[in-house]
């Protein structure tokens, strides 16, 4: 997988602080959900590139279910 980049990103307190309780409510970091929307921005207007791989899954794996 490339290397991710980093961004410095400034924001209005009052954006920060919506962003912040927008992506605790879809339990996602403020980052992930920054993301998200970007992603979801390019997709809405046609611009995604293609062969952009998914975003990353972070956390704890799912748990194996028994047959």
């Amino acid at each position: 997988m490339a290397e991710r980049k980093g961004v410095l990103l400034r924001l209005d307190p009052a954006v920060h602080d919506a962003l912040a309780r927008w992506a605790a409510d879809e339990l996602r970091s403020t980052n992930a959900q920054i993301e998200f929307l970007l992603r979801k921005a390019l997709v809405d207007v046609g611009r995604m590139p293609s062969g952009v791989g998914g975003i990353p899954r972070r956390g704890r794996p799912p748990k194996d279910t028994p047959e």
